[in-house]
Formats: structure tokens, sequence, C-alpha cells
């Protein structure tokens, strides 16, 4: 191209070369030009864009925070950086860095709708649907769609994913402290005070610890464990876990989902301390508890407590189980109730918060 080409000029040319699938090609045009000093920011918003589309999303990321840095106040800039982050599956500072471009220009449309895809991501269906209805009437293609998959996530009968690491990544760096200290979090030691009613003197076991979180309840059964797993879904609640030196194994991972897969190697005892409060119908992780136990094999954990039947959503977004609903959906995973009591695993605004410990036993 030539020295006098305008920016429109170069988004045709980079445009062009995408559509021909020509992405390296049009990846390598902008470096150059950024790099000789012919490069604005349209320029550098596509090479972002085009990075991405080329799969280098870390590259990406790179240069979307050097253009943030050269634009902080430039809403277009703020807005790509959040694009950069997204495709990297990081919507906490994603949302941050569309709501900085929407403080800079409120009517930024490419903000407001990634701000409503980020905390889709982030499993907050609401305040997508939030974000999705302030934007103008036929502004993004396909709106029906996204908001009906924010429809979709809110009536499911769990927690989303998204939201669960979100909350806990943002949590890890004072999680013990909080949890311990504010919360007065109890639930590994309750767990422990079951297994040794349910399971007494049993040792050398080989233990699973779903929603592993920091690695409490490994710090509570790491002396009867013989090998001791963990699977979270918070990529920086692994990494505290991982620094206790307690787990041989860690996986990043939605527990639900690993359950559903074919077993590592079946377990004598999993926990799920303060874990299942994110999960409306257990039905799923009981069932694949089952399939990962040894025959005589324990499942111990604790729940939120329901009067009556059935399960519900308390107002602190965590579900709440009752004693019918437990037992039920035990028998039907082919497991029996060696243990259920009534417990505190936790307080909350100074209030304690009923719960149950349960222990299910495979034949």
């Amino acid at each position: 191209m030539r020295e006098t080409e305008t920016a429109e000029d170069t988004e045709a040319h980079v445009r062009d070369l995408v559509a021909q699938g020509r992405l390296a090609d049009a990846v390598s045009f902008l470096r150059r030009r950024i790099e000789s000093g012919r490069g604005g920011l349209l320029a550098r918003i596509l090479y972002v864009r085009t990075l991405i589309s080329a799969g280098q999303k870390s590259a990406a990321l790179a240069v979307a925070q050097e253009t943030s840095r050269i634009n902080p106040e430039t809403a277009a800039a703020a807005s790509v950086h959040g694009e950069a982050l997204l495709a990297l599956d990081l919507p906490a500072p994603a949302i941050a860095e569309y709501q900085r471009a929407l403080r800079l220009d409120p009517d930024l449309v490419e903000a407001r709708f990634h701000l409503g895809v980020g905390w889709l991501m982030a499993g907050e269906p609401d305040k997508a649907l939030e974000a999705f209805a302030a934007l103008p009437q036929g502004a993004v293609p396909n709106m029906r769609e996204w908001i009906a998959e924010a429809e979709a996530l809110r009536a499911k009968p769990r927690a989303a994913p998204g939201y669960v690491r979100h909350l806990f990544d943002q949590f890890s760096a004072d999680y013990d402290e909080r949890m311990r200290g504010q919360l007065t979090y109890r639930a590994p030691e309750i767990l422990r005070e079951l297994k040794e009613m349910t399971m007494p003197g049993r040792k050398g076991l080989a233990v699973l610890d779903l929603g592993c979180g920091t690695g409490l309840s490994g710090v509570a059964f790491k002396d009867v464990a013989a090998r001791l797993d963990g699977i979270d879904l918070s990529p920086q609640m692994v990494i505290k876990a991982r620094a206790r030196n307690v787990y041989a194994n860690l996986a990043v991972d939605d527990i639900e989902r690993a359950l559903g897969t074919a077993p590592p190697g079946p377990y004598d005892l999993i926990l799920a301390a303060d874990t299942l409060v994110y999960l409306g119908d257990l039905a799923p992780v009981v069932v694949g508890a089952a399939a990962w136990l040894k025959s005589g094999g324990f499942f111990l954990f604790t729940v939120e407590a329901k009067e009556g039947e059935g399960f519900e959503l308390g107002p602190k977004r965590r579900w709440r189980h009752s004693d019918p609903y437990l037992r039920d959906v035990a028998a039907k995973a082919g497991l029996s109730v060696a243990g259920m009591l009534q417990c505190v695993p936790r307080t909350e605004a100074g209030e304690p918060v009923a719960g149950f410990a349960v222990a299910l036993s495979k034949p």
C-alpha cells in the first residue's frame, strides 16, 4: 500500500485479506504498519481483533494493553482491551474495561454489547440482560439469541459455572481469612468429624476433594489420605491449593462435568465441603460420585438446609436442600444414607446458617 493510504484504506485492505482467509498476511501487514509508525488507533484495534481471529490471543492482549496505555481516555481503546480479555476467557477484568469504556462514552454500542457478553460469561444473566436492554433497537444482529441464552442461564437449577469461577477468583486472595474469620467457616472439620463417625479408623484412603478451593479440606484430611486429588472451577483457588502441597493432582473443572466423565480411578472417599450449595439439582453430582467410588466408599458433603421438600435458591444465590430430597437423590443413585447431621457450616452476617452434613455409602 502507498504511504498516503488512509485509515479507511487500511481497514478495507485488512478486511479483504481476512475474507480471503489470509490471516497471517493481515497480521504481518498490521504489525509492519504499526512498527513503522504509520498505524494509529484504528490500526491497533484492527491488529488486536486480527490477532484474536488468528488464535494469537496472548499477543492480542499485549497489543490491547499497550493501546489502552497510549490512549487512556479513549473509549474504543478500553473496549478492545475488553475484547482481548474476553478472548482469553477472563470476564472479570473484561467487564471492568467495558465499564471504563462506557464511562468515557456511554453511547459506545460495542462496549455495551460486550459488557452483556462479559456478564453472561461470568454467569450473571440478570446483569447481562440489563446491558442488552440498554442497547438501541436493532443495533446488534441476533440480539434475540443472546437474550434467549441469558434467560436460559437464569432458569437453570444451578449456579452458572462462570458465576462460580468469577466469584471465587475474586475471593481467592483473602478467602481463608474471610471464611475462617468473618464467616466462621468449619465445613471441613464437620466432615472430618462425620468421617470418624462413619469410617472410624480408616486410613490410607484415596480421596477426592470436590470444589477444593484453597485446600482447607485437604489439610483436614491429609493424615488419612494415601492420595488426595482436588477439582475446582476457579483457577486462582487451585493456585492457592497447589501451594499447600497436600494434593497429588489438581484440576480446574466444573465438578458436574468432571463427574460425568470416565473416572481416573475409584476413590475410597469423596468430599464436597460447602460446594453443593451452588447446585440446585444434585442428581448429576451424586450419580457421578457413585460411579467414582469404590465399593464400600463414602461421599461426604455439606449443604444448607431447607424445610419441607425439594430444593430452593436462597437470597444469597446459594441453594438449600431438604432432608427428603437428599435421601431420595441418594437412593436413586444407588447410595445409602450412612449419616445425616444437622450442623452450622458457616455464619452469615453473624447469624448461623442451618445445614446438613451427609454421609452416603456405596454398597
